[in-house]
């Protein structure tokens, strides 16, 4: 009796050729070139996106992806890179060579519910010295890296839906930080008034049940309330259009 091969438990996911990435790719109201590949069940980054590593954004949120390759390096266009709502293990240190997230109107990194586990950020973060706005919600993280503290340019953090047990040190040292979201972390409620204020801007995002991770979508069941949300629509829109 031929023995079969043992099936294995990990989704195949979605196959993605250089002709589908190609088609997918969209022009931003500014002349950018978008490549859009979320929620489109991917496990594994698409070699064939090399290929395309002279794009300026590149979405990769809401698929099954567990790493980035040192690769994405290649990619120094980038004034974009959404990864959020993966299941990455860890966060590549070669993103800090994408140089292009650290020029102006361009500083956005997103990653949030992308690593889960709680040692996911390397060092090398910190070496994107003029990043804007960091969103790192919805993850597992414990602690952040010392070195986010060289982050002087960051002016918005986003750290909501953590492990959190105090507020890092490093955050002390961010002399721009304008907006600060630590909400649902077990982080003691003895926090300081101008950390209150600072998070009184949580953000409302819409998004389809079937676009979240099954972590994702409990906390969303689970949260029955949005305190302090005055006007949701506006908020949702501004919010939306500054990720996209």
């Amino acid at each position: 009796m031929v023995k079969g091969k043992k099936k294995s438990n990990e989704p195949s996911g979605r196959k993605i050729t250089l002709k589908m990435a190609r088609d997918a790719l969209k022009v931003t109201v500014d002349g950018k070139r978008r490549l859009d590949l979320s929620n489109m069940e991917i496990t594994t980054f698409p070699k064939c996106l090399l290929k395309l590593c002279d794009i300026e954004e590149l979405d990769l949120s809401r698929n099954l992806l567990k790493k980035i390759p040192d690769a994405i390096d290649k990619f120094m266009n980038l004034r974009l890179l959404d990864l959020h709502s993966n299941h990455l293990e860890q966060v590549p240190a070669a993103i800090s060579r994408l140089q292009n997230l650290q020029k102006p109107r361009h500083r956005l990194l997103r990653l949030s519910a992308a690593c889960k586990t709680p040692t996911g950020l390397p060092h090398e973060l910190g070496l994107l010295r003029n990043l804007r706005t960091l969103n790192l919600g919805m993850n597992r993280i414990e602690s952040l890296p010392p070195s986010v503290a060289a982050l002087k340019e960051l002016q918005e953090l986003g750290l909501f839906n953590n492990l959190l047990t105090n507020l890092p040190e490093c955050i002390q040292s961010l002399p721009k930080l304008q907006k600060l979201n630590t909400r649902s972390n077990p982080i003691p409620t003895d926090e300081s008034p101008e950390v209150d204020r600072m998070q009184r801007a949580e953000c409302l995002y819409l998004v389809r049940e079937d676009c979240l991770c099954t972590d994702c979508l409990k906390r969303c069941r689970e949260k029955t309330m949005f305190a302090g949300l005055i006007t949701p629509n506006s908020v949702a829109q501004e919010n939306q259009a500054l990720w996209r």
